[in-house]
């Protein structure tokens, strides 16, 4: 049973499967900036079996935040996103904030989320997620920050569309009662996308706190031109299955519109490439 919210505890949850990378985000959330009220941390493990349990149980005794390990088997990400949203739910946590396994917060993170939020009163805000890039990525891919997650803005500052790499919710929210990660998506991608969708729809709003920053490290085998356009087709996908299941859309034409641009953007990429790598464009 959901139980009230409390006026000001906020849920940190991260969903994980098999990723060393966690230690170093929960290390992170050891140096926040804190602010007057409870803050707990919830670790979704994903994996068939827990194997996570050791490395968080094992932080917990000197992490200055409380530290959970909730098993949610299935290596299907909704299924662990869902069990993080029961969990703030049931505890009666008045925020959730999700970030991801392979990511650092800056110490200013939370408190800016909340910042934010409170100026706004926002079922959701949205921050930065800047890549970190190792000395064998391309350094056209550095130039660009390609791997950055910025969400695209509308008028008056809104966002349009979120994510769960840097967002923070405000769980007594109406647009948010009973709103879910869909399964069906937890294996193929755009789950995120999807809720977003969901949560606007019922008349909810995301808005952006630039200074709520978290790094990601990009590894070697994702900074590569191969890698950027399958993510961009794979978002293309996700855009045109949700476009399809709108009532009285025009989604075929709406669909390829979107496709046709992030194929531009693809293009755009491959043009700096071609570019850094030739010296220059000319006969």
């Amino acid at each position: 049973m959901t139980r009230p919210a409390k006026t000001d505890a906020v849920m940190i949850g991260i969903c994980t499967f098999r990723r060393p990378s966690l230690a170093e985000a929960l290390g992170s959330l050891a140096g926040l900036a804190l602010p007057e009220r409870a803050v707990t941390v919830v670790v979704a493990d994903n994996d068939d079996t827990p194997t996570a349990l050791p490395l968080v149980a094992g932080l917990a005794a000197a992490h200055p935040l409380e530290l959970r390990h909730i098993h949610a088997p299935a290596r299907n990400i909704s299924v662990a996103r869902n069990a993080i949203l029961a969990a703030g739910r049931g505890a009666g946590a008045r925020f959730l904030a999700f970030v991801d396994d392979d990511e650092e917060v800056s110490p200013g993170w939370l408190a800016a989320l909340l910042r934010k939020q409170a100026e706004t009163g926002a079922e959701a805000v949205v921050g930065p997620v800047r890549a970190i890039y190792s000395p064998n990525a391309p350094s056209w891919m550095q130039r660009g920050s390609v791997h950055d997650t910025r969400p695209e803005l509308g008028p008056g500052g809104i966002v349009r569309q979120g994510y769960t790499s840097n967002v923070l919710l405000d769980l007594a929210a109406p647009a948010l009662q009973g709103l879910q990660f869909d399964p069906r998506r937890g294996r193929t991608g755009g789950e995120d996308t999807a809720f977003f969708r969901d949560m606007l729809r019922a008349g909810g709003q995301i808005v952006w706190a630039p200074d709520a920053v978290v790094q990601e490290t990009v590894p070697d085998d994702r900074a590569s031109l191969r890698w950027l356009l399958r993510r961009r087709y794979r978002m293309g996908q996700t855009h045109a299955s949700l476009l399809a299941e709108g009532k009285g859309t025009p989604a075929r034409a709406t669909a390829m519109a979107v496709a046709a641009s992030k194929a531009l953007a693809c293009l755009g990429i491959a043009g700096a490439r071609s570019f850094d790598q030739g010296g220059g464009i000319g006969p």
